[in-house]
């Protein structure tokens, strides 16, 4: 009888362990999950200038490299269901949309010396549903 209830506390023991770890693990996930948005949505915002739109299409290109998403033969990114990230900024001047391939393309310098004082403001951000990681960031020129 003894041996019995010893072996029953034992795989109680094991699969509280066992459940414990997944959840410590979990929570960890999920705090680096929130961790890396705010990076992103800090920017989620009005009165944005030029110099803080290249700043965010750098950290996600950056990104994009370190996850090693594809690129088509145009040399867009090919966009995931876990880890990339799309920058958009549509122009007021022209009421064009552009990738952030295509601005990193041109140049950031040049996009910084036309449009540094320009003031932008987030209009859409979008999450993968996998992994609740930002997928894809809309801004808008307010002004030129």
């Amino acid at each position: 009888m003894k041996k019995l209830l010893a072996l029953v506390l034992l795989i109680i023991i094991i699969i509280l362990t066992f459940f414990v770890v997944n959840y410590k693990q979990f929570q960890k996930q999920k705090e680096e999950i929130k961790n890396f948005n705010l990076t992103y949505e800090k920017y989620n915002k009005d009165n944005l200038n030029g110099l803080d739109i290249t700043t965010v299409i750098n950290k996600a290109i950056s990104n994009n490299e370190k996850y090693s998403v594809a690129k088509d033969e145009e040399g867009l990114y090919v966009l995931d269901d876990e880890n990339s990230i799309e920058i958009y900024v549509t122009m007021i001047i022209n009421e064009t949309t552009y990738r952030m391939e295509r601005i990193n393309s041109l140049g950031m310098n040049s996009f910084v010396a036309y449009f540094g004082e320009v003031s932008f403001k987030c209009t859409d951000v979008k999450y993968h549903e996998k992994t609740g990681k930002i997928a894809s960031m809309t801004f808008e020129a307010k002004e030129y």
